[in-house]
């Protein structure tokens, strides 16, 4: 487990209120004691993320998520044009964003990782399954993979 001190913030853009309460509770189930936002689509996410670069001074480091939960399914601005926006803006496109969506087209993934995302998976049926894999995204980010961003709860 990570000390406190180094715990980073999660964001999800999810507009499916079940999924974020499903995506939660499988998060907590793992022991990420993280600090978690959900935001209703893309067009909030960046709002939030502009946000926070504004109330940062350009000299200091910007208190921005270790991780971002996309999905690419949403109202006004969809995972596919945060991807593009986020991965093309200077200083944000360092965070890791994971693709967590209902699609397992081809297209979707292939898009996906050519907009610049760090990892896609297809949101499973099964809860035991989301509890699954919210534990290998937990080994893999909070414990093992070095992160750009990591700040004080």
């Amino acid at each position: 487990m990570l000390d406190k001190t180094t715990l980073c913030s999660i964001l999800v853009a999810d507009d499916d209120q079940g999924d974020c309460f499903l995506i939660e509770k499988a998060l907590r189930a793992n022991g990420v004691e993280n600090d978690v936002r959900f935001l209703g689509d893309g067009q909030e996410l960046m709002d939030h993320l502009d946000d926070q670069l504004k109330e940062t001074h350009p000299n200091d480091a910007p208190n921005l998520p270790g991780l971002i939960l996309l999905d690419l399914n949403m109202p006004r601005m969809d995972g596919r044009e945060f991807l593009r926006l986020v991965k093309g803006h200077p200083r944000l496109k360092e965070i890791p964003v994971v693709v967590l969506t209902n699609s397992d087209s081809p297209e979707d993934i292939v898009g996906s990782y050519q907009e610049g995302a760090n990892s896609f998976f297809t949101k499973p049926l099964d809860y035991l399954e989301l509890v699954r894999l919210m534990g290998l995204l937990r080994s893999y980010w909070f414990q093992n993979a070095k992160l750009p961003y990591r700040q004080p709860r």
